[in-house]
């Protein structure tokens, strides 16, 4: 190969107006922005996100506007239906004030477990206008509100859902 084909014609290539058009991606400040008004509290505030997002993240630009997702296990969800990516952004745990200032976690109620391990329970998946539910086995405990590991079939992976009831959970967000 010679030199011209690898060097200048590359180079050529990158210099040609249009040639090289940089990738639009999503406005990550414009996320947060989203995020915060979503959840009232700024960046590493109780209630808020826990750390600004990655910048290292280079998400195609969505053309209509990300929803935001209500907080669901510790994180809003960000989501872009027409591209089909999402994140979860971690949100701070609130606090109460503390001596001398000092913030310390608000404690959670103690809450027992109404699913435990090895349960069978019922899975729930809610879209717009249907329902559907299947069987699946608890692989952890869980109280109303906690998000666990479930199997459903032996060959299927593991995956996540909410318990609602004793012996019941719903899967939030699915593809």
């Amino acid at each position: 190969m010679t030199l011209f084909r690898r060097l200048i014609l590359p180079a050529l290539a990158l210099a040609a107006p249009g040639a090289a058009s940089t990738p639009a991606y999503e406005d990550l400040d414009r996320l947060e922005a989203r995020v915060v008004a979503a959840v009232g509290a700024g960046i590493g505030e109780p209630g808020g996100p826990q750390r600004p997002i990655d910048r290292r993240l280079r998400l195609a630009a969505c053309p209509a506007a990300p929803m935001v997702t209500m907080p669901i296990a510790g994180a809003a969800t960000l989501d872009c239906e027409a591209l089909g990516w999402r994140i979860h952004v971690p949100l701070a745990r609130t606090t109460i004030a503390g001596p001398a200032g000092y913030g310390a976690t608000a404690p959670r109620e103690k809450v027992e477990p109404v699913i435990r391990k090895g349960d069978q329970v019922e899975v729930v998946a809610m879209g717009g206008m249907f329902t559907v539910s299947t069987i699946a086995v608890a692989q952890q405990d869980g109280a109303p509100g906690d998000r666990i590991r479930l199997k459903g079939d032996t060959k299927a992976a593991p995956f996540f859902a909410q318990v609602e009831a004793p012996g019941r959970v719903v899967v939030s967000r699915f593809n």
